[in-house]
């Protein structure tokens, strides 16, 4: 996974913010060292990593991940890819629309993958919508089945995850976000 985005983003927003390395980790919950390091490209934060920096900050997870391309030549928008070390693969569909207070990512599960989250940001309710294969959502402490075609909205300010069955699984997930960028 590329850093440049990543470094520079979380550097730019921090100072933004005002805050010291210090104070960010206070308010994320990231150690100051690992902050340090994700600045400087020197670290590979996980998604887990982002979402808690991202939720510190009140911010959009694409904030922290990159902004979309425009290709010469091209009518459409090319987004960034990331794949998590050890985790999933997140490409960006729609990056964060502040009139929509929403973002949208295509998440890629390999056969039998789980990947479980931490509780997004107050108010964040996220949509997931399966493209290919069969795969379970864990909502309110119960995993929900989803085939291809189906889809199930929840509440991410709480603990929730996602889990493949044997095929594999892709599927949408849209974040919409309540209060962007205010504090709590």
């Amino acid at each position: 996974m590329s850093e440049d985005g990543i470094t520079l983003n979380l550097r730019d927003i921090r100072q933004d913010a005002g805050l010291s390395l210090s104070k960010a980790a206070e308010v994320t919950g990231v150690s100051k060292a690992m902050l340090g390091q994700i600045e400087r490209g020197e670290s590979s934060p996980t998604i887990a990593t982002l979402w808690k920096i991202a939720k510190g900050f009140h911010l959009p997870l694409t904030a922290l991940i990159g902004e979309a391309s425009q290709p010469e030549g091209s009518g459409g928008r090319s987004f960034r890819s990331v794949q998590f070390p050890g985790s999933i693969a997140v490409k960006m569909v729609f990056p964060f629309d502040p009139v929509l207070g929403a973002e949208t990512f295509h998440v890629s599960l390999r056969p039998g993958q789980s990947h479980q989250s931490q509780p997004h940001d107050t108010g964040v309710t996220e949509e997931v919508f399966v493209l290919e294969g069969a795969m379970e959502v864990l909502r309110d402490g119960s995993w929900v089945p989803l085939e291809t075609g189906q889809g199930l909205r929840f509440a991410a300010d709480q603990p929730h995850g996602y889990r493949s069955g044997d095929r594999g699984a892709a599927f949408l997930n849209m974040h919409h976000y309540r209060r962007v960028g205010t504090a709590e």
